[in-house]
């Protein structure tokens, strides 16, 4: 295994499921790969819209494969994805409250993966609506975020500060050309390359 970490950096909404189980995968097993994992929280509308891309769910051959895949992924790696799809109203605020936790913890990244993962949990495995600010408030106490501190970021996520960040982090996204696989860049099978391109064949899925 290399002695130096090797940065890996993972744009993701919470609204695609394949970027949760990318994202756990990727926290599972980050001391196994030696890797500085980086979130990204960005906007997927935005990616599609910027890309000219159709979402999948709108796409019904796609639809279809999807519920499929992600109960067997779901199974496979042990992550609660509970489909079928959302009822999708859109996750801008959500992932400006996102960027707004990102932004004011600024190294570490420990409270953006909490956050994150509860805002997973509560699209995916209990299909709440995310563009109520209860399921945001939720999912910053079940974090670990006091009352307080949940109520400064969601002021901070309407800033335009964060809403300049977050677009900026969507139009980095696009730069990566992740639009051509949606989110995340690199899923499943691709797991092996990253590892071998880590410098750490071990998978340990």
């Amino acid at each position: 295994m290399s002695s130096s970490r090797k940065v890996v950096k993972l744009f993701y909404d919470v609204i695609s499921p394949y970027s949760w189980l990318a994202f756990e995968v990727l926290c599972r097993y980050r001391n196994v790969w030696n890797i500085d994992l980086k979130f990204k929280p960005a906007f997927l509308g935005g990616v599609f819209h910027g890309s000219g891309n159709q979402e999948p769910g709108l796409v019904q051959n796609k639809f279809n494969y999807m519920v499929t895949d992600l109960k067997q992924l779901s199974e496979f790696f042990g992550v609660p994805v509970n489909p079928p799809l959302p009822c999708k109203k859109g996750t801008l605020n959500a992932m400006r409250f996102v960027t707004a936790v990102a932004e004011k913890e600024k190294e570490g990244g420990v409270l953006v993966e909490r956050v994150s993962r509860e805002l997973w949990k509560n699209v995916w495995s209990t299909h709440q609506d995310i563009t109520q600010p209860a399921s945001l408030i939720e999912a910053g106490l079940k974090a670990g975020l006091s009352a307080n501190e949940v109520e400064e970021i969601l002021i901070l996520s309407q800033s335009q500060q964060i809403k300049d960040k977050l677009m900026s982090v969507t139009q980095e996204a696009l730069d990566y050309r992740v639009s051509a696989f949606y989110f995340p860049l690199a899923f499943h099978s691709s797991f092996e390359l990253m590892a071998q391109r880590i410098g750490n064949y071990e998978l340990g899925m």
